[in-house]
Parts: structure tokens; sequence; C-alpha cells
């Protein structure tokens, strides 16, 4: 009989998960230099809590099912629904702004395709309580350091403020459920469709006014030049203003955070509901039609879960595509070993001391191996040197009689004698560089 993995799961052998690890390291580091702290969810929630959250049509992609008490669960999609509601179970009355992140596996039932898994992994945060637009600011702050610090320096960062699009809404008596037919069209990124569905033979809206405005303002995208001409095309549309002027402030802050690269894209619009204000999507350009690597904005969920009006701004790396990209754009792909000191017994008289050894190694948080193999001399050199250590710590008869072991230098050849109580700092201080 045999078994074979899902259709659209992956299993990640010792060098990638070794890339991962390194990934997660500076992830992890960057979002605790901005003072986020780490929170888990469990994998799978209540079903109601996503079909709450996207509707009900979005169950067709889920993995649901009922436990054996009959409740409908369903393993989580994504994390952000799932962080809402544990705010409402645990933080309402933690001090705010809450700055929050998470790491961990979601799941959707979708055709499998390049860069599209039915397990894939996120690493967001979550920012609660916040002002606008500076909480903002830092959020995309954080973003921007994180795709520096995994030297990805062609990532551009698109961004819009929904609240533009919406106060034109407003203006022209739009209908809730136009809005989001509208708003799916243009989160596609397919100008033609929009045409279509603008100026086709059954509009979506039927006012040409404010379909020759969309139109317009969909094709804007730029630096933070192109705001005078989002000023002309809105000038008198008072319900746009406000939205604008935070849209402005935002640019502003941007510049003090230092955040560069950084594109105006009126497009970007995130398609779902619950999006209020600020969105921004990240694009890597050598990823071709996978190019985004991330996406988020300022939302009202928890509002929608039953809870108070509260601002909060979030965004989620799709860790997959990360990885694609570190892949693709950086030339120097070397794993560093996993292994600091590999132990070499040369004999089995050896061996009880060599154990001794690595146990003291070990204790001193020295990643080390031993071998377990009884291997030959030159199959443990070889091993070592597939392990890729820079040291072996040889433990010959004659050297441990003057309490003595060999220590050979992998990468020059050169060899050692170094006392049994001077092993550690030997080993701080030649790969260490204590």
């Amino acid at each position: 009989m045999e078994f074979t993995r899902p259709r659209g799961t992956r299993d990640f052998l010792f060098d990638e998960m070794e890339k991962r690890k390194e990934v997660e390291k500076v992830l992890r580091n960057t979002f605790e230099n901005y003072a986020y702290r780490e929170i888990k969810t469990p994998l799978f929630e209540d079903l109601k809590l996503f079909t709450t959250k996207s509707g009900e049509e979005i169950v067709d992609q889920l993995y649901n099912f009922k436990d054996k008490s009959d409740r409908e669960i369903t393993l989580r999609p994504e994390i952000t629904a799932p962080v809402a509601r544990l705010y409402l179970n645990e933080l309402q009355k933690v001090a705010k702004p809450i700055k929050l992140y998470y790491f961990g596996s979601c799941f959707r039932y979708e055709r499998p395709q390049k860069g599209r898994f039915r397990q894939f992994w996120q690493f967001g945060c979550e920012l609660i309580g916040a002002k606008s637009p500076e909480g903002e600011g830092e959020v995309i702050a954080l973003c921007n350091d994180s795709l520096n610090n995994l030297n990805l320096h062609s990532a551009d960062i698109h961004i819009n403020h929904l609240g533009i699009i919406r106060g034109l809404f407003k203006h022209f008596d739009i209908s809730q459920e136009t809005q989001r037919e509208l708003m799916v069209v243009i989160d596609k990124g397919d100008k033609e469709l929009l045409r279509n569905s603008l100026k086709g033979e059954n509009p979506i809206i039927e006012n040409d006014e404010l379909n020759g405005i969309l139109l317009k303002l969909i094709d804007i995208v730029g630096d933070k030049s192109v705001l005078s001409k989002i000023d002309e095309l809105l000038s008198k549309y008072d319900e746009t203003q406000d939205s604008l002027n935070e849209f402005k402030k935002l640019i502003d802050d941007l510049e003090s955070f230092n955040v560069k690269n950084y594109t105006l894209n009126l497009g970007v619009a995130r398609g779902l509901d619950y999006y209020t204000g600020i969105v921004f999507e990240v694009y890597i350009p050598e990823l071709g039609a996978q190019k985004q690597v991330c996406g988020g904005g300022s939302y009202s969920l928890i509002k929608i879960f039953g809870g108070e009006e509260i601002s909060s701004t979030g965004f989620a790396f799709g860790f997959d595509r990360l990885m694609n990209a570190i892949e693709e754009l950086n030339d120097n792909n070397e794993i560093k070993s996993s292994v600091d000191i590999y132990v070499a017994p040369f004999s089995n008289e050896t061996r009880s001391k060599s154990y001794e050894i690595a146990q003291t190694l070990r204790s001193e948080g020295i990643k080390t191996e031993i071998d377990l193999s009884r291997k030959k001399f030159k199959k443990l050199l070889n091993h070592a040197n597939n392990l890729n250590v820079k040291y072996v710590v040889l433990v010959g008869e004659d050297e441990l009689k003057n309490n003595q072991v060999t220590i050979k230098d992998m990468e020059s050849g050169e060899q050692e004698l170094v006392k049994l109580d001077e092993i550690i700092d030997y080993i701080k201080r030649n790969i260490y560089e204590y």
C-alpha cells in the first residue's frame, strides 16, 4: 500500500526548514523590535466565525466538518478573524494600543497551483486601538523593515485609502450591495474587466459621471506627486475630503518613518467590506503572476463580531510567497550549518568520554553532534564535512591519558591539542569570536 501526502500540501526537508527558520527568526526579531508580542490561536474555530466575516459563500473554500458533538467546525483559512475573536474573549480590558503578531498555518480548499497551496503559512500582526494615520504609518514601516531585513529590496508597497472611493459612493447614494459588487471587481486588478463592468451593456452602476471618475481614479498610480491629480479629480466631492486628508497625512508620516519604496495606487481595494481606511499590498515584480506577498490595512472587524468600534490595522505576509521571493532574488542561498561541533570518538574505549564532552558542550548552548554509528575515522571526517561543521573534536585514547583532545579546523585542516577543561573557552573564542 502506497501512502502519499494530501494534494495541496508539502513536506519540508532539512535544508528548506533551515531556510524557513532563518526567515522566521528575522521576522520575529523585526516585529519584536517594534514592541509586538506573539500570540497563538487554535488551528480550528467555529465555522460561524468566518461566515460572519466573509459571508456564506466562503464555505466552498474551507475545510469544514462537524465534530463529535455535531458542532460546525473549520480549519482556519486566515488568522485575522481568530485574532478579533481572541480580542473579544481576552483583551478588551487591556490598555490600548495592543500590538500582537502571529505565525501559523492556514487551510483553504482551492485548486493547487504555483505559489498556492491548500496548507499555507501566514506571518502577520495586528495593531488594535492606535490613532490613525500614525498607527497605520508605523504598521507600514514595520512591513517595510521586514522586507529590507530579508533583503527583498525590489518589493514595492502599494497604498490606497478606501475612504476616498467610499466617499464617492456616499455622494452618489450607491447601495451597499452595489458597492460590494464593484469593490470585488476593482480588487481583481483587471482594468479591462472594470471598464466593461462600468461601461458595458449591463453596467454595475448606471451613472456616467461616477463611472467616469472611478475609471480615472483607479488609473492613478505613482509617487506622492499624483496627489495633485487626485485633488483635481475630487475637488467638488466633499464626502471624499476627510479621507483624502488622512491619506496625505499618512504619506507625510511615511517620510518620518523613513519609508521610501511605496507607490500610491488608487486601484488597491482588498475587496472586503470590513476594510475602512488605508489598505496596502506588497508586490515583488520578479514573481510574475504570484507577485503579491502581503496584504493589509485598517478595518472594523471587531464591531462586526459584536464588539466596540475600535480602530485596528494589520497585515499578513504570505510566508510561502516570501520564501519563493528569497529563493528567486537572493544569490547567496547557502545554508548555515545546523551543527557547531562534531565530536568524533576514535574507538569504543573513548565513546563514554566523548558522550560526556558532547553533553558539556550542549549544556553551554553549543550545537553538538556526535558519532552514534561507530564510523571509521575516514567516514567520521566525511560525515563532518557533510554536516558543514567548522571544527571536529577528535577523542583519542592517547590524548585522553593527558586530559586532552584534538580539535581539527575542517576548513584549513589544522589541528590543535586542547585540554579538556579548556574546550568550551577554545570553541567560544574561535567559533563565536567571544
